[in-house]
C-alpha cells in the first residue's frame, strides 16, 4: 500500500490504516483526497473493500488556526473530503485510535477522562463483589484488574496538567484507602506502607524505558530522538530544537511532545544506569535510581514541593544537566 501514496504519511497497524498531511494551502488538501481515492482503488485491486462508512477524520488545529478558520467561510471545503461512493468525511472533534482518544484540540484530557470514568467502574464492581479488605487480596485485585486500565499506552498521553494527573491518581489513591487498617493514613504514607509507587510516576518510569529501548533498537525508532554519548553523563537525549519565535502553543506543544518530555527524563538518569545493556539490569539499576527520589504525587488538600516529577527532584538536588542539539 505503501507504494500508492505520493503525497502522504501512512501508518498502519492491523486492519487499522491511517493517512496524514499537513494542510497550509488549498492544493495540500486536494494531494490528501488525491491519497485517500488511491488507497480505496489499491483496496479494490486487491479485493479488499474497505469499510467507508467507518472513516473518520481528525484535524489538528491550534488554537490560533482554530479562530482562523472558524473566521474563514471556505474552510468548510478544506476540511472535508469525500470517498468514491459519495461519503463526506466531515471532521470529528474525537476519534478513537487504537484504544487512545485522540482530541482535535491536541489535549488528553478527554481520553483521560474516560478511562478515569472506566476504572473507576471496575473498582466499584470489585469493591462490591469481594468483600475481603486484606492487604495481599486488595492488592492483588487493584494489580490485575484497575491499574492496568490506567496505563495503557501512557507514555504518548502522559498529562502535564495538575487536575488530570490528580484525577488519574484518584484511582489509586481511593481504592487504597479501603484496604483494612489504611483508612486513617494519609495517600504519601500509604504508598510507602504498601510500597507502591504513584501513578505520575510509574508512567515516567515507562517513558523512560521507551527510550532505552530507542536507543537500543528494541522498537523503532519512528520519532526520531537521537543521542549524544558523552564521557562523564553517559547517553544523552538531543533535545528537538524550538524557535525562539513560536507562539505560546506551539511551545506548550513542544513542552508536552513525548521526545521532549521522556527525553529530559532519561537525561536525568545518572551515568550508572542510563549504560546498562540489558533491559533487565537497566530496569534494576533505574528501580534502584527512583527509590532515592521521594515520591510525592500532587494529592488535593496538600502542598507539595514540586510537581513530583524526577526532573524537578533531580534539578533540586543537583541532578545532570540536560545536552540540546547544537
Amino acid at each position: 500500500m505503501e507504494r500508492y501514496i505520493k503525497n502522504c504519511k501512512i501508518s498502519s497497524f492491523a486492519d487499522d490504516t491511517r493517512i496524514s498531511r499537513k494542510i497550509s494551502q488549498m492544493s495540500d488538501s486536494d494531494l490528501l483526497q488525491e491519497d485517500l481515492n488511491r488507497i480505496i482503488r489499491w483496496s479494490e485491486d486487491n479485493n479488499m473493500k474497505l469499510h467507508e462508512d467507518k472513516f473518520e477524520l481528525l484535524c489538528y488545529r491550534t488554537p490560533a488556526t482554530r479562530k482562523l478558520s472558524e473566521a474563514l467561510p471556505f474552510m468548510g471545503d478544506v476540511t472535508s473530503y469525500q470517498t468514491p461512493n459519495g461519503t463526506c468525511l466531515e471532521g470529528s472533534a474525537l476519534v478513537k485510535d487504537l484504544g487512545v482518544t485522540m482530541s482535535e484540540e491536541l489535549s488528553w484530557t478527554p481520553h483521560i477522562n474516560t478511562m478515569v470514568e472506566k476504572a473507576s467502574q471496575v473498582a466499584s464492581w470489585v469493591l462490591g463483589v469481594f468483600k475481603g479488605r486484606s492487604k495481599l487480596l486488595m492488592l492483588q485485585l487493584y494489580k490485575s484488574l484497575i491499574r492496568c486500565r490506567v496505563e495503557y499506552c501512557c507514555p504518548l498521553w502522559n498529562p502535564c496538567k495538575t487536575t488530570d494527573i490528580q484525577l488519574i491518581e484518584t484511582i489509586q489513591r481511593q481504592f487504597t484507602r479501603r484496604i483494612h487498617g489504611l483508612s486513617d493514613m494519609n495517600y504519601w504514607d500509604r504508598l510507602k506502607e504498601l510500597k507502591l509507587k504513584s501513578l505520575q510516576r510509574r508512567r515516567e518510569r515507562y517513558s523512560i524505558i521507551h527510550i532505552w529501548k530507542l536507543l537500543h533498537g528494541v522498537c523503532p525508532n519512528d520519532i526520531k530522538v537521537e543521542f549524544k554519548e558523552n564521557p562523564r553523563l553517559g547517553f544523552k537525549v538531543l533535545l528537538p530544537t524550538l524557535n525562539r519565535q513560536s507562539s505560546n502553543a506551539a511551545k506548550t506543544c513542544y513542552d508536552n511532545s513525548f521526545a521532549v518530555r521522556a527525553g529530559r527524563l532519561w537525561n536525568a538518569l545518572p551515568k550508572d544506569v542510563n549504560t546498562k545493556e540489558t533491559l533487565e539490569s537497566f530496569k534494576a539499576a533505574l528501580g534502584v535510581f527512583l527509590e532515592s527520589i521521594p515520591d510525592m504525587p500532587p494529592t488535593p488538600g496538600y502542598s507539595t514541593p514540586n510537581s513530583n516529577s524526577i526532573i524537578d527532584w533531580c534539578n533540586q538536588r543537583g541532578g545532570p544537566q540536560m545536552v540540546r542539539r547544537p
